[in-house]
């Protein structure tokens, strides 16, 4: 399968290797429920591997059904810009540049730890949030994010193309599960080891 192809969910394998022997598997999904096309920009962060390749060309159609896995290396972290409007391989009508949603996820770090955020310091495009799955229930592995359609609410001021860049309070207000500076967190505490899976899902509500 190409990577040009329309994909609604995409799934991303993460390993974490000890020796020869894979110590816990963690799935990173992505799943568009907008009734709009996502083109999400999945980017490692600094010394990791790229484990998504295609730019504007990896698509998430609303409501579809196929996926994709991609294995990456033990530690990943990094973060997946949702943007809308792309032409092809050229330009998005958001995400390319703020305002822009930010899910931002580190998986298999020491012990097993998962940690995952959804930031609106670059602010907000589309709604997201991370929900973790198959996890020891005496883990804190909340849904975090900002299900909030903000751009419905955004203050006229604040207004950028078809995103909103609000005050940080404004963000806090919408969504307190999400980062709105870059000394914030969420209402909700997390401490969570080994999920099976993390899910970012766009427009939750829909």
């Amino acid at each position: 399968m190409k990577a040009s192809m329309a994909f609604t969910v995409l799934a991303l394998a993460v390993v974490a290797v000890s020796g020869a022997a894979a110590a816990w598997t963690t799935t990173f999904t992505m799943h568009n429920l907008c009734p709009y096309t996502v083109w999400p920009l999945v980017t490692p962060n600094a010394g990791q591997p790229a484990i998504v390749t295609g730019g504007a060309t990896i698509r998430l159609d609303p409501n579809g059904l196929a996926s994709l896995a991609f294995p990456a290396a033990a530690g990943w972290s990094g973060r997946v810009v949702p943007r809308t409007g792309c032409t092809g391989a050229a330009t998005c009508a958001t995400g390319d540049a703020p305002p822009a949603t930010v899910a931002q996820v580190s998986v298999n770090a020491a012990g097993g730890l998962a940690e995952y955020s959804v930031s609106l310091v670059d602010g907000f495009n589309v709604p997201a949030t991370i929900t973790p799955h198959a996890f020891d229930g005496s883990q804190t592995c909340p849904v975090l994010g900002c299900a909030a359609d903000i751009n419905a609410a955004c203050p006229a001021d604040a207004r950028v193309g078809a995103g909103c860049r609000a005050s940080p309070q404004f963000f806090k207000e919408m969504c307190p599960e999400a980062r709105t500076t870059a000394t914030d967190v969420e209402a909700t505490p997390q401490k969570c080891f080994g999920p099976g899976e993390l899910k970012v899902v766009f427009c939750p509500t829909n």
